[in-house]
């Protein structure tokens, strides 16, 4: 959706990007959060300094509905909003417009196509490769999975009427696998629905560093933003954290690590990879719950050397969501999807096979 509601042609350079303050992954009530604007858009917005975004909100380039008691979601009209300091509460709605100079151009002459799995005429299910982003967000406006989508299958007539193809569910940027998109409000809202009520099943493969002396078992731990990190959407386990549970087993040891698969039970940010180093296995290639926190921040600076990258040993975190089995909003039906284990971790894996 774009500007508060309206449908936004993603098959088009974007002018502006939409945020939301929202406190639903963490454990404070509604009342109890405040934030300052320029803090909230740099913990969004990374690849611009704090200082640059002061500069642009004092420019005229941010506009902010802010929610109420009696309209908590905002009243669906920004105003636009000059100071930095200004503090916004869950609910509160931001628009940041990009200057001209700071658009990037779409990938119209990129041939990488849609990878689909499983097409219906309500339901696209596609095989999303790592390090693509599924939605525009961030540092990456440009070339994404929903982008790439609308521009194979809902373009102009369709956006106005609001018909285009939406996401039912999200992955990670490095995260590799199946993704589900209603081609129609309705299938959407349907498959949604799905999700919410934990209708649908979903297995993921990761490569784990250790060989675990388990075959398998269940980490029910609760998951809420770690307190103890400086980066923001670092999640942790903590004890008064959001009910989460894991189901795991071992699928093949190999020298120094394992294939692990996952079945997530609840849908908590970062759930997987969380429960896994809670359990002294974290992902390979996990720069932010791996060998250390710091490599996060050293790769959003694109200062990852050498010595960083034999540490990490993979250029992603190795998650691959390999098996999604829901309910077709079109034929009733039950269907399961499957995609292989990427390239990238199949090598990885071929080089430890003992």
């Amino acid at each position: 959706m774009g500007l508060f509601g309206k449908e936004r042609d993603l098959t088009k350079a974007p002018t502006h990007v939409e945020l939301r303050v929202d406190c639903s992954n963490l454990r404070l009530k509604r009342e109890e959060v405040d934030i300052r604007l320029d803090a909230f858009l740099t913990h969004h917005l990374t690849w611009r300094s704090r200082s640059s975004l002061q500069g642009l909100i004092r420019d005229g380039f941010v506009l902010v509905d802010a929610s109420t008691p009696d309209k908590p979601e905002g009243s669906g009209t920004p105003q636009i909003e000059k100071r930095p300091g200004r503090h916004l509460r869950h609910g509160s709605r931001v628009l940041v417009r990009i200057p001209d100079e700071y658009r990037l151009p779409m990938l119209q002459e990129s041939t990488d196509e849609l990878a689909i799995l499983y097409e219906d005429e309500s339901i696209l299910a596609v095989d999303k490769p790592a390090l693509l982003a599924v939605h525009p967000s961030g540092r990456y406006l440009s070339d994404t999975l929903i982008q790439r989508v609308h521009k194979r299958y809902g373009q102009g007539f369709e956006l106005e009427r609001g018909g285009a193809p939406r996401l039912c569910h999200r992955l990670d940027r490095e995260t590799s696998g199946i993704v589900l998109i209603g081609k129609n409000p309705i299938a959407h809202a349907d498959v949604m629905g799905q999700f919410e009520r934990r209708e649908v099943d979903k297995e993921y493969l990761t490569i784990v560093q250790g060989v675990p002396d388990r075959e398998g078992g269940t980490v029910d731990l609760p998951i809420a933003q770690a307190r103890m990190s400086r980066i923001e959407l670092k999640m942790a386990v903590v004890p008064d954290g959001l009910p989460s549970r894991t189901d795991w087993r071992v699928i093949e040891r190999f020298r120094g690590c394992a294939l692990v698969a996952c079945e997530p039970y609840t849908g908590r940010q970062h759930q997987i990879r969380v429960h896994m180093e809670a359990i002294g296995h974290p992902v390979i290639g996990d720069k932010l719950y791996g060998p250390d926190e710091l490599l996060f921040e050293k790769a959003l600076d694109d200062k990852l050397d050498a010595r960083d990258w034999e540490l990490l040993g993979l250029e992603r975190h190795a998650l691959h969501n390999h098996r999604i089995r829901f309910r077709s909003p079109a034929t009733q039906a039950t269907v399961e999807v499957n995609s292989p284990l990427p390239e990238d971790m199949r090598r990885y894996l071929d080089e430890r096979r003992s």
